[in-house]
């Protein structure tokens, strides 16, 4: 083989491995460092959502809802952010405190992440089971104490969202949850930007046949147990995990 021929080689072999190393579609860190991950045992941790105080104003930051709940003697654990929310921090869809439906069910069609269907919803129900499922699906869940819709589902029965794909260049920082064979409830936060592929692969990974997408960009966790303390945000729904 020529000299010129072989210098080809190696170049298109080099230009080959660079490809593969700077390509979309490949994971540029270990799964463990690309998320942050808690999860949390609803059997034997509180796990709550969070909306308003008790003169029905928005805590809108994890810093905000941390101090009061610091104040009533329950130190937070785990905090993110849920559902999304229209103007004046208020939840898309359903939203469920204590029993009490504050936000309705929201089936209609529409555009954007919410809308992209099938969405869904997180519930926890006076039992202490945790659960996702279709937003079509919720009506048969029964003794419901909290509840978040948001959308679109990540895994559903075990599959990823069909409108998923692995080329996409449609990254963002991205928080979903899902619930592991076992029932306990899996939060994710990514840290660095990714695509809902990737997020999806993360929990079907992990063991989750249901898993829902809860917001992009404005995604925030407080996990002071791995060093992770971010107390700014402007949400409406927050998940939260006390002792």
């Amino acid at each position: 083989m020529g000299s010129k021929l072989v210098g080809c080689v190696i170049q298109a072999a080099l230009l080959g491995l660079l490809s593969a190393c700077t390509s979309p579609d490949k994971p540029k860190q270990p799964a463990a460092v690309r998320f942050l991950t808690y999860t949390a045992d609803p059997q034997r941790q509180t796990v709550a959502l969070y909306w308003q105080d008790d003169a029905g104003k928005p805590f809108r930051s994890l810093g905000r809802l941390h101090s009061w709940l610091t104040q009533r003697g329950q130190p937070l654990q785990f905090a993110g952010n849920g559902g999304m929310y229209h103007a004046g921090n208020v939840p898309v869809g359903l939203y469920i405190e204590n029993g009490r439906e504050l936000t309705p069910l929201d089936t209609s069609r529409g555009v954007g992440n919410f809308y992209l269907r099938p969405n869904g919803v997180f519930y926890l129900t006076r039992q202490r089971l945790a659960g996702v499922c279709s937003t079509d699906s919720f009506a048969s869940v029964q003794q419901v104490r909290y509840a978040t819709q948001s959308g679109p589902m990540l895994v559903l029965n075990g599959q990823l969202h069909p409108a998923f794909r692995a080329g996409s260049r449609n990254r963002q920082i991205r928080n979903g949850v899902g619930v592991l064979p076992d029932g306990r409830v899996l939060l994710v936060l990514s840290r660095e930007k990714v695509t809902f592929y990737e997020l999806a692969r993360y929990f079907q990974a992990r063991g989750c046949r249901n898993a829902l997408y809860l917001d992009g960009f404005v995604s925030r966790a407080y996990l002071p147990a791995q060093g992770w303390r971010q107390t700014d945000g402007d949400f409406g729904v927050m998940i939260v995990v006390t002792e």
